[in-house]
């Protein structure tokens, strides 16, 4: 099963926890100090917020799927399209240890497409030091780099936002 992801930068976490959990008439699935997340669903959707980000507004999209064959079907498709893909494996980031890749829109806008493997106790376990926010790629397809900012990290910096 796929379900639709969606990740926002916002600026007041309590506030738009409060405002969220009653859009969504149920509390987060997952809260820390910097991050909330709801799993809904109906609509399947893993709904993210964090106060990681240099600006607010939408971080990434994506889907996160139930199975390694669901993430090699979609990296299949993507790569038979021609996407450019940046692939960084198991990694940590949002408090979980996924592996995922990433794709970028014409807008710009980044595409993650990942498989959640476990928990993790922390944000992520081997963030680059300059990392700010959690999680898209440079906005650019050709070039992205890897996670951790649109404003773009190395990309040596080992994980980021599986969820």
């Amino acid at each position: 099963m796929k379900r639709f992801h969606v990740h926002l930068h916002v600026s007041d976490l309590d506030k738009n926890i409060g405002f969220y959990s009653a859009l969504f008439n149920q509390p987060p699935t997952r809260t820390e100090g910097d991050y909330a997340k709801w799993m809904l669903e109906d609509p399947p959707v893993n709904f993210a917020i964090s106060t990681r980000g240099t600006s607010t507004g939408l971080d990434h999209l994506g889907f996160q799927v139930s199975s390694a064959d669901e993430l090699g079907a979609l990296k299949a498709q993507a790569q038979a399209a021609y996407m450019a893909l940046l692939d960084e494996g198991e990694t940590t980031c949002c408090y979980a240890r996924s592996d995922k890749y990433w794709i970028t829109d014409p807008q710009g806008v980044a595409w993650e497409q990942f498989h959640t493997l476990g928990n993790i106790p922390v944000f992520n376990e081997a963030a680059a030091p300059a990392a700010t926010a959690c999680c898209a790629p440079a906005p650019a397809a050709s070039s992205a780099s890897a996670c951790c900012s649109p404003a773009a990290a190395p990309a040596s910096a080992a994980g980021c936002c599986g969820r």
